[in-house]
């Protein structure tokens, strides 16, 4: 049987001691501050990558270098037969096409999976690839499988303040006063490749309502109706709210009962975007390959 690897980068949220843990490879993200290089959970932790960011420092993601990428890809050849990276969805960044393209130079033994996931739902896909590797597939079937159900997925955000929405030229200074003074909650969306407009709440309770209700109709109208435990993970992410997101799990066991519902905070790719305070919902449906 082939011994399959199982890597990622730090969008999925999971740490370096996770993936110890986990039994898998993470590629640290990049960031610039000013004019210093960083990368997340190794020289940049959420903490100071919070403070610089409230502190109004310019900072720009960045893909991983080529370099640290063939770099840890030869490490884990030494001990695998075959590699399946799962970098953050192609419409949020060129990583994926990076990969997808470096690739191509070791004969089918690493295979890069394109399946538009980032944040805890990107994560699922990595704990679903491990499960996978551990059933006897190769590299090439966990890429087509998680690929098939690409779509399987939704990911909903309550952006708490428009300052960064505005200073990434997502919003126009004029939006961001108007919205500002008429306290708009933008709500966001992420299903499949970019991260869209979705809804405007005028409070935090109206907003969480409308990510519930969009989740629920994800269930019912794509993701065939049942939301058992067994059929689909519900899963919650923030910035730096992590009070906020605790009270709301609570409220969301009533919605979903006997869902074990996990918390992770929001990759730091997206939080530069949006910034704090920021409340998010997901949904992954099971893979029917890994269901008994």
């Amino acid at each position: 049987m082939s011994k399959v690897a199982i890597m990622t980068d730090s969008n999925s949220g999971i740490t370096q001691q996770e993936a110890k843990e986990l039994g898998v490879s993470v590629l640290p993200m990049p960031f610039y501050i000013g004019e210093d290089l960083f990368f997340e959970d190794i020289s940049l932790t959420q903490e100071a990558f919070y403070e610089k960011l409230e502190g109004d420092a310019e900072i720009h993601t960045s893909q991983p270098s080529p370099g640290d990428i063939l770099n840890l890809w030869e490490d884990l050849l030494e001990q695998y037969d075959e590699i399946v990276h799962i970098p953050m969805s192609s419409g949020l960044s060129g990583s994926c096409e990076t990969a997808a393209m470096l690739a191509q130079d070791f004969d089918g033994r690493v295979q890069v999976v394109n399946n538009q996931r980032i944040s805890v739902t990107q994560r699922q896909s990595v704990l679903e690839a491990k499960a996978l590797a551990e059933q006897g597939k190769t590299a090439k079937e966990i890429k087509h499988i998680l690929e098939l159900h690409k779509m399987d997925s939704s990911i909903y955000i309550m952006v708490d303040t428009l300052k960064y929405l505005k200073k990434g030229g997502r919003v126009t200074p004029a939006g961001a006063a108007l919205g500002t003074l008429l306290r708009i909650k933008p709500v966001l969306e992420i299903q499949g490749e970019k991260l869209d407009a979705f809804a405007k709440a005028r409070s935090v309770k109206q907003a969480k309502a409308i990510m519930v209700n969009a989740i629920l109709k994800d269930i019912q109208t794509r993701f065939g109706g049942d939301a058992s435990p067994e059929q689909i993970k519900i899963m919650m992410a923030h910035t730096m709210n992590e009070e906020e997101i605790k009270r709301w799990r609570q409220e969301l066991a009533e919605v979903f009962p006997g869902h074990e519902i996990l918390i992770n905070p929001l990759s730091l790719s997206v939080a530069c975007h949006i910034g704090p305070g920021s409340l998010a919902i997901t949904c992954c449906k099971h893979l029917p390959e890994l269901q008994v």
